[in-house]
């Protein structure tokens, strides 16, 4: 019985010596060069880099396609792209840092770190920790078009915008990503170490990591002899060149920049726990809170055609995910004309980077689960035929849809005002400040981000079609942004809605005067006292060279700013202006204070 027995389990113990015999000696990426390539063809990308990092070193990096298009300048392992929103992992680890010193504390207010950020409420002010923001459970969402649309280089003009943006969910309640939340982490390690982020982040992370060529702007990004131009896919097919997106302000949330040789090594760190050749460079402790769930994104259920992959949670500046199987720690980013995602699966040792030079590309999804797939030994998806399916199914659907949209456009109607009555400047705290412009018979907005041309659609509400550089305006679309006008009580233009963020009521931009510059000779024809009726009257004056104040007894004083050729509004009084009147010579005689409930005029004393 007993030779019985042993002669099977010797023949299992030598078929299992020579099947891992074979694996070791058998390359899992054995013809993925082939399979890449094909990527990038049916993608229509102009290019992208991969590397793949085992433990502590790096088992494959290449480029594919093109850093330069036009030029046909080759992708490298070296080449730079803009990493976007995988910034967002270096910018909480500098916080994981700060409370490894003992200066900060996770779960104590935001506010007693940075006291300039203010928040909608008094229960936000109180309650919002550093940890909330570090997963984005705020209640706040995106909120993007404010720096998207309104670009700044200032971070405190951003970081005062957020007392004005509102929340749609109580805190703690709902997981919404929100780049804001960490433009004030990196703020708040600005504040805890009086030096800039791009500082912090180049001493404490890229340095000991040996990530020398990686940088923080697009004027950096622009000078090296290896960086990546940006692109879009125009109409589904043409591979076409976009600005770089200078977003520096916001920059602790997605500014980074860098190549896949030495984002390995940033890979390699979480992989081993934050040690990156035996040395800490991310706190132990902290990394492993950052790589585990802090907040649930979604039900992350499975989906039919791959059981095995499921749980959708998040952790500080990582996106956690089973999948098939296999815990994965992952961060997409995007910005104009690129796309990147870092990821690692902790239990297995393995890490994946993939940079696409390609705006919302689907290339670092489908190169990433590629690679997991081979690596980890499952039975193998094609992701990229998945992705051609999913992208005519897409199609097909749009058009079905389009044969059954209805339009709500009420025909035959026209604008209230005249045309040029709709210009002038439009201000949202949270966001910033529109101008809308007359253009031969059309209306024009413009904003930091380009400008669009507003096509009347009824009423007071007009289309928002965005102006190409390159090829103009698109009206075919069907489903365009829809601006709406509304008339304040004294029957002038008073502000545009726009629906800018989903959630909330569309958000009101109010008139602000267009302030014109006079010279101190120039207002002091309008000073002096004025007379309603005996014993009623005001009085205009200035305080310094180029500000006219008016005053009527029993009232505050008013600030009034110039807005046309003798015509100034109240600053703080919407729908309210002084106009004066002058004679033949040139001489002010009079002035209408026009008002909602009329208009009262006064005549020089």
């Amino acid at each position: 019985m007993k030779n019985i027995l042993f002669l099977p389990a010797l023949l299992c113990l030598n078929l299992c010596f020579s099947q891992k015999k074979v694996l070791k000696h058998t390359d899992p990426l054995a013809g993925i060069d082939t399979v890449f390539q094909r990527i990038l063809t049916d993608r229509k990308a102009a290019g992208f880099a991969v590397a793949v990092v085992s433990r502590d070193k790096v088992l494959y990096a290449k480029g594919f396609g093109y850093r330069d298009y036009e030029n046909k300048l080759p992708v490298t392992a070296n080449t730079l792209f803009a990493i976007g929103s995988c910034t967002k992992a270096f910018t909480a680890s500098l916080i994981g840092l700060l409370n490894k010193e003992n200066k900060l504390d996770y779960d104590k207010p935001a506010r007693d770190y940075l006291p300039a950020l203010h928040f909608f409420n008094t229960e936000l002010n109180n309650g919002v920790t550093v940890r909330d923001m570090m997963c984005h459970r705020t209640g706040l969402p995106r909120h993007d078009f404010s720096w998207y649309l309104f670009n700044t280089v200032s971070r405190d003009s951003l970081l005062q915008r957020i007392q004005y943006q509102e929340p749609t969910a109580p805190l703690r309640q709902t997981w919404q990503y929100n780049n804001f939340m960490f433009l004030a982490q990196g703020m708040i390690a600005e504040k805890l170490t009086g030096r800039s982020w791009e500082n912090n982040v180049k001493e404490k992370i890229f340095a000991p990591l040996g990530m020398k060529t990686s940088n923080f702007s697009i004027h950096d990004l622009a000078k090296s002899p290896d960086a990546a131009l940006g692109y879009s896919l125009y109409k589904d097919s043409l591979i076409r060149k976009s600005d770089y997106y200078d977003i520096n302000a916001m920059g602790p949330a997605g500014s980074i920049n860098s190549n896949v040789a030495e984002m390995s090594n940033w890979v390699i760190t979480w992989i081993n726990g934050g040690k990156f050749n035996g040395k800490e460079v991310v706190p132990s402790a902290y990394a492993k809170e950052a790589m585990s769930s802090q907040m649930v994104i979604s039900a992350g259920l499975p989906d039919p055609e791959i059981p095995d992959a499921y749980l959708a949670n998040y952790g500080f500046g990582w996106m956690i995910s089973s999948y098939r199987g296999h815990y994965r720690v992952e961060h997409g980013g995007n910005i104009d004309g690129f796309s990147a995602s870092t990821c690692f699966f902790p239990a297995d040792s393995i890490g994946i980077v993939v940079l696409v030079n390609q705006n919302g590309s689907a290339v670092p999804g489908i190169v990433r689960n590629t690679i997991a797939d081979r690596l980890l030994q499952l039975k193998n998806i094609d992701w990229n035929g998945r992705a051609n399916l999913a992208q005519q199914k897409a199609k097909t659907a749009a058009k079905e849809a389009e044969k059954t949209m209805v339009s709500n456009r009420k025909t035959g109607t026209r604008p209230s005002h005249a045309l040029p009555d709709y210009t002038g400047l439009f201000n949202h705290p949270g966001y910033g400040t529109i101008e809308i412009i007359g253009r031969k018979d059309s209306l024009v907005m413009l904003t930091q981000n380009g400008e669009a041309w507003l096509r009347h659609y009824h009423y007071d509400v007009f289309e928002v079609l965005p102006i190409d550089k390159k090829e103009g305006i698109d009206t075919t679309g069907k489903d365009n942004l829809k601006a709406r006008f509304q008339v304040n009580t004294a029957g002038d233009i008073g502000s545009v809605f726009l629906p800018l963020q989903p959630g909330l009521k569309d958000l009101e931009f109010t008139r602000k005067a267009n302030a014109k510059e006079l010279s101190k000779d120039e207002l002091t024809r309008f000073t002096g006292e004025f007379e309603f009726a005996p014993g009623r009257g005001v009085k205009f004056y200035l305080k310094g060279d180029r500000t006219l104040f008016a005053f009527i007894e029993g009232q505050p004083e008013y600030e009034l700013v110039a807005v046309d050729k003798n015509k100034f509004d109240l600053k703080v009084l919407q729908g309210y202006s002084a106009l004066f009147e002058e004679n033949e010579k040139g001489e002010i005689i009079a002035v209408s204070f026009i008002q909602p409930n009329g208009t009262f005029k006064a005549k020089k004393k």
